[in-house]
């Protein structure tokens, strides 16, 4: 064997070893580009997976919104709801400094307004903008809108269910409970996720917001969903599934299929 053919062997042996090492990969979060608003003189800003029809073609809508202390990148990496529906737009919101509820009362990490009129309506109005531009870029489809978010995003979840109800096709709140300071909330098709063993948002806090979900949609009993979920029919076309899991507060890795799956089974009339 010549030295450049051993040179050469050598190098080609090396690069099957190394496996891409010379090739970036590409994150969760990087495959969503980053985007910003001003809002009341505030930059705000998000990451948006945007499909390569979404001008051409009407296209859904997923909001996702990080917990608290969380950011849009962990977010864009744990939901992945990018991933599980491409065709879709995914909006990975950014929340700011806020006091939380639970943890964090004096505010040094981002999260979001828990109730109307919290902190100006700011995040309210950063969703509004974000909503109003995309429709002016895009085949929006109005019919498939969605929101999800995870326990202070959750909760988030839950207020735009209680004041911006009427834009949403489905809800996925994740370890969170409404506000009490909202307003009440109207039949609409709802996916809650919970952990048995949350010591945050208690789980006993979440059993009792499920029971109010099932009076407010009118649900009967349940049955089996996707294997490790359950379905309660409504009579009123407001079905809502349950995905107890037994660990804590965490998100569940199973949690953004099942989502993307119940969304994709409901669009307003």
């Amino acid at each position: 064997m010549t030295p450049n053919a051993f040179s050469l062997r050598i190098s080609i042996t090396l690069l099957s070893l190394l496996g891409g090492l010379s090739v970036p990969r590409i994150s969760a979060a990087e495959a969503a580009p980053r985007r910003t608003w001003t809002v009341e003189g505030v930059t705000r800003e998000a990451l948006v997976h945007v499909p390569a029809t979404a001008k051409t073609q009407p296209a859904p809508v997923v909001f996702a919104f990080h917990g608290h202390g969380g950011t849009m990148q962990q977010a864009a990496r744990s939901f992945r709801y990018h991933q599980v529906w491409p065709e879709a737009i995914v909006v990975y919101m950014q929340g700011l400094n806020t006091p939380g509820q639970l943890t964090d009362p004096e505010g040094k990490r981002p999260g979001w307004q828990p109730a109307p009129g919290d902190q100006g309506d700011r995040d309210l109005k950063f969703f509004d903008a974000v909503l109003a531009s995309l429709r002016a870029d895009y085949r929006v489809d109005d019919r498939r809108i969605y929101s999800t978010g995870h326990s202070n995003g959750g909760g988030f979840t839950y207020l735009l269910w209680a004041v911006r109800g009427d834009v949403f096709a489905a809800m996925a709140p994740s370890g969170a409970v409404v506000s009490r300071r909202s307003p009440p909330l109207k039949p609409k098709p709802a996916l809650h996720v919970a952990g048995e063993k949350d010591e945050l948002v208690k789980f006993a806090w979440q059993q009792q917001m499920i029971a109010s979900l099932k009076r407010i949609n009118q649900c009967g009993a349940g049955e089996p969903w996707e294997k490790i979920a359950t379905r309660h029919a409504s009579p009123i076309g407001a079905p809502l599934v349950t995905y107890i899991h037994p660990g804590g507060h965490g998100f569940p890795a199973a949690a953004p299929a099942l989502i993307v799956t119940f969304f994709k089974q409901h669009a307003k009339p």
